[in-house]
This record gives structure tokens, C-alpha cells and sequence, in this order.
């Protein structure tokens, strides 16, 4: 299924995502101003706080603070972590198509690839989830900073690689004082898209 043309599309589902509970590489990749830093802490704090797995996160920022590239990076294991950086993703988050085209050859063959179809319309695989994080955050919420908060609710569930209870936490944890609802929304938001994307 390919997203060419700027059509809106639903990934198919990637068959039986296996979880390495040795390790898990993630990188969550866009632009700056969309939070993909934040919410790799968010995410690193939910697997390790929430579910007590050990987990490592860095982050990159392109030259700019907004605009430029960003990604922040998790690596997860039930286990000791002896090399904290990525070596291949198990699942990459694309916010951005040049995210896409840049970081996609550093997945696994067997990785789990998640798109904002918002903005990435070239997919370089068949095998990918697509949901419009970008226009649900700005049509459903109504603020388009909490993006990054359904990606979040989404991976939870397509994944299952940290639990609802434990990410709902870290983001209620980390959410600016007054936009706790409209965050906890947010992430009940990605839930529910992402479970219908499996039902396809």
C-alpha cells in the first residue's frame, strides 16, 4: 500500500510484532517544534518508571531548535543495556517525510515503521502503520502540539512495547498544569486510532 500522490492512507499491519525483550531499539524522528524530544523522555520515563524495564534515551537536534531535524532515540531491555545507542531499530516514528527518507535504512528488515500520513506521502514500504497525527491533533484536540501525544497512544498500543497505565502517567507526569485533559485526550486518541488500524 503506498501513500503516493498525498493520499491518506491506512499502513497494513505489520504480521506478529515481536518484542526482543533483550532489546528493543526505538527512535521517534520529525522536526523540531513537534516534541519528538519530549516525548522520548515521556516514553523512556513510561517504560522505566511505569513498567520497570531498563531503558537508555538520547536525542539529536538539527541546527535549528525548530524547524530543523529532531529525533530522541530509546533503547529498552529487560536486561542490563551495555551499549546505549541504536544500532537497528526495531520501530521507527516518522513525523516528517524527510524523517522518513532518512532514518528508515537504519530499521531492522522485520521493524515496525509508524508514519504521520499528514505529512509523510511517500513511503518506502509496503509494510508500514499510517495514521494523521498532525490533522487529529488540530481537528479532534484542537491544539496541534499534542501530536506527539497520540504518536505516543498509538505506539502503545501497535506495539504493546510499554502498557497504557504506565505511558498515560508519564504523560500526565509531564504535561504543562492545565493541559492535563487535553493531553490524557490526546493519548486515548492514539489508543483508539491505532486499534482501529489493527482491526485492517
Amino acid at each position: 500500500m503506498n501513500a503516493a500522490g498525498g493520499k491518506e492512507q491506512k499502513g497494513k499491519k505489520s504480521k506478529g510484532i515481536q518484542v526482543d525483550s533483550d532489546r528493543y531499539e526505538i527512535r521517534l524522528s520529525g522536526s523540531g517544534g513537534q516534541g519528538l524530544i519530549l516525548a522520548g523522555v515521556i516514553l523512556a520515563e513510561g517504560l522505566g518508571i511505569g513498567d520497570g524495564k531498563n531503558v537508555v534515551q538520547t536525542q539529536s537536534y538539527g541546527p535549528e531548535a525548530r524547524g530543523g531535524a529532531s529525533r530522541a532515540d530509546v533503547v529498552v531491555s529487560e536486561r542490563e543495556i551495555h551499549y546505549p545507542k541504536t544500532m537497528k531499530l526495531d520501530m521507527l516514528l516518522a513525523m516528517t517525510q524527510e524523517a522518513c527518507d532518512k532514518y528508515y535504512p537504519d530499521m531492522k528488515e522485520s521493524g515496525v515503521l509508524i508514519i504521520d500520513s499528514t505529512l509523510v506521502t511517500q513511503v518506502p514500504t509496503k509494510r508500514y502503520y499510517g495514521l494523521p497525527f498532525t490533522r487529529l491533533a488540530r481537528e479532534e484536540i484542537g491544539i496541534v502540539m499534542v501530536a506527539n501525544v497520540i504518536a505516543l497512544g498509538a505506539i502503545a498500543e501497535l506495539t504493546g512495547i510499554v502498557s497504557r497505565e504506565a505511558i498515560r502517567d508519564a504523560v500526565l507526569a509531564r504535561a504543562p498544569r492545565g493541559t492535563e485533559e487535553k493531553n490524557k485526550q490526546a493519548l486515548e486518541l492514539g489508543f483508539s486510532e491505532a486499534k482501529k488500524l489493527k482491526r485492517t
